[in-house]
């Protein structure tokens, strides 16, 4: 049993016969106090006794100390002892349990000292015994307490939760810092927290900063990179508070340590989907923009360069105005083709779709890249032959690939090698950017020029977003390109970094099925062409005079209306009508819904659909010839096929 440092009162070595002593003894209620002969029987016995034992001065005096023991206590020989010490030592003091005359246990802190008379002959020996039940109770709780904290604070593996010392040395380790860390406590006790920053923070003094931070404002908060064991990084959530004394003085700091990588990592995801999403949108609204702005320049250009066809035919060979007005048409024509690179991106121009080869298509134009690039430039071509069969409109992915050639070449003013490469490869939902799972060839064109920023990147297709000089670019190449390869059912991929050159792919889905029957558009004119009864339907009064000044020309009759209704009222009051040239948007009624209705009530009438889309509703349609906006003179003079 533990020995207390704290002693009773001694007392002095007074005739035991002195009455104001046993005044004094008899009046303590705190400490039982009484006397044993040598042999350790009961010879005195105070009101503190009593209250503590339980037993009267009568049921007890003459009877051996040894009964307020526990059974165990007394087989152990502890009275025995407790009489030996204090005769041999001067004194004896312990605590441990005692018994009362009820049975009932109470923990007591125990004094005894030997009597002696004048000659030292041995009178007996005092003995002083105070109940500290309830003290110790407290005492146990509080241990208790503590152990069930300290196994709390052990068990959690979640936090690293330990104190460092006022000099920010490691003085406690749970099982919590040792899963996240790495270090168990034998390694990192006594260490200083710092090692846990990374080198850039220690050289910038944050730990240090954390601590004082701490001391001033009660508390230290913040995320950022701890370095584990492993020499590993992990984002860490950190709390730190100072832990005082009741009298105020630092005892040092306790800190809860947890790592958040997961968390991060799903919050810059999330960033991420949202950037991406942002971005989906944004296009998506410019595209919704570029296609209605150049759908309408498409029926503008329509009438410009059909009434410059028309007013040129009329002129003699030797007018003065004919190249002024040659100019005018081969500035409407640049116009068109503007156009045409607005409707690529908006995914809205028509595509005539057919089996290719892509090696075969980048053999074919080696030579416009070797008049294009000059001698400057080095062209590198991989395209193997095995390489599976695209569907694909020819001529619109040789002007993409030209593009692409071109930027590459703009890239890189001093010269240098451009490599034009393709592969078949597989995506899937494993992925870094959005394609339906499948076989894929990827046509790619690298650079070696300056490369672009993030920022410059994220906006490359943006239409009319370039970085070349004034009148260098229209900002729609790759605008175009990223349209194209979203209609084909594919994606631009681009790859840059600044000062790394730049790689742009193109993602084209490998053909599947036999070849579709190619596309029939309106007939060539021929010679021996008959004069027909033509209804020409447009809701841009522009657009239907071009068209039915172009078609009286060639010697046809032209009937014009405003609308789908006005094109079936037309219908019911003629009585002949050869051929029905339609525009596609028109409101109230579109042109394929027109044709539904010729359909169904003048089956064998042939009909053309005038439009710039290619996004047709497409209803049984598919048959449909279409002739694209801006159109020049002649369009078809005999029947069409329906």
């Amino acid at each position: 049993m533990s020995a207390p440092t704290r002693k009773a009162p001694s007392f002095a070595r007074e005739p035991i016969d002195d009455g104001s002593f046993r005044l004094l003894v008899e009046g303590v209620l705190d400490y039982a106090i009484y006397m044993l002969d040598p042999a350790g029987n009961v010879v005195s016995w105070n009101s503190g006794a009593e209250r503590f034992k339980g037993y009267t001065a009568q049921e007890i005096i003459g009877s051996h100390f040894s009964r307020f023991y526990g059974e165990e206590d007394r087989r152990d020989g502890l009275p025995a002892r407790a009489l030996d010490i204090a005769l041999r030592e001067g004194s004896f003091e312990n605590e441990g349990w005692r018994v009362r005359k009820d049975g009932t246990r109470f923990w007591a802190h125990v004094v005894m000292d030997p009597i002696r008379g004048p000659d030292g002959m041995l009178l007996g020996f005092v003995k002083v015994t105070r109940d500290l039940t309830k003290r110790r109770a407290a005492e146990q709780q509080l241990h208790r307490s503590q152990e069930e904290f300290r196994l709390l604070v052990q068990s959690v593996t979640d936090y690293g939760i330990y104190m460092l010392d006022p000099e920010g040395n490691v003085a406690t380790w749970n099982a919590g810092a040792q899963r996240i860390k790495g270090y168990t406590e034998e390694e990192i006790v006594g260490q200083h927290f710092s090692r846990f920053y990374t080198e850039e923070d220690r050289a910038a003094g944050a730990p240090q900063r954390a601590l004082a931070t701490a001391l001033h404002e009660g508390r230290f908060e913040s995320e950022a990179w701890r370095v584990r064991k492993d020499g590993t990084r992990f984002w860490a959530s950190i709390v730190i508070d100072p832990v005082r004394e009741p009298d105020g003085t630092l005892r040092g700091f306790a800190k809860i340590t947890r790592d958040i990588s997961e968390r991060r990592e799903a919050l810059v995801q999330l960033e991420r989907a949202r950037e991406a999403l942002f971005q989906s949108q944004k296009m998506e609204a410019i595209g919704q923009l570029t296609g209605g702005v150049a759908h309408d320049f498409n029926n503008l250009l329509t009438a410009v360069i059909g009434s410059l066809e028309l007013v040129r035919k009329r002129l003699p060979p030797d007018e003065k105005n004919l190249l002024l007005i040659d100019n005018a048409m081969q500035a409407a024509r640049r116009g068109a083709a503007l156009t045409q690179r607005m409707l690529a991106f908006a995914r809205r121009q028509e595509l005539d779709p057919e089996l290719a080869s892509v090696a075969a298509l980048v053999s074919g134009m080696t030579t416009l890249f070797d008049h294009t690039l000059g001698p400057s430039m080095v062209l590198d071509v991989d395209c193997p032959a095995s390489l599976a069969p695209v569907r694909v409109d020819v001529n619109q992915l040789e002007m993409a690939l030209l593009n692409l050639v071109v930027n590459a070449r703009d890239a890189m003013p001093g010269g240098g090698t451009i490599a034009i490469t393709a592969r078949e490869l597989a995506a899937g939902p494993a992925s870094s950017f959005p394609l339906p799972a499948g076989r894929y060839v990827r046509l790619s064109v690298r650079d070696q020029g300056h490369g672009m920023d993030a920022t410059t990147l994220v906006r490359a297709t943006e239409p009319f977003f370039t970085t070349k000089g004034v009148g260098k670019g229209t900002g729609l190449g790759l605008s175009m390109v990223h349209g194209l390869a979203e209609q084909l059912g594919g994606c631009l991929q681009l790859e840059s970094a600044p000062g790394a050159g730049t790689t742009a792919s193109l993602w084209i889905p490998v053909a599947a099925g036999a070849d579709v029957p190619p596309h029939r558009g309106a007939p060539a004119p021929s010679s021996d062409a008959v004069s027909l009864h033509i209804l020409a339907v447009d809701d841009d009064a522009l657009i239907l005079v071009n068209t039915a000044a172009m078609l009286e020309d060639l010697g046809h009759r032209v009937t014009t209306a405003y609308s789908g209704r006005e094109a079936l009222a037309a219908l019911a009051r003629l009585e002949r009508v050869d051929l029905v040239v339609t525009d596609q948007a028109m409101p109230g009624m579109t042109g394929t819904e027109l044709v539904a209705e010729i359909r169904r009530e003048r089956p064998g009438l042939p009909v053309l659909l005038a439009t710039g889309y290619a996004e047709l509703a497409d209803g049984g349609m598919s048959d449909l010839p279409r002739l694209n906006k801006p159109f020049l003179q002649p369009i078809s003079t005999g029947p069409s096929p329906r």
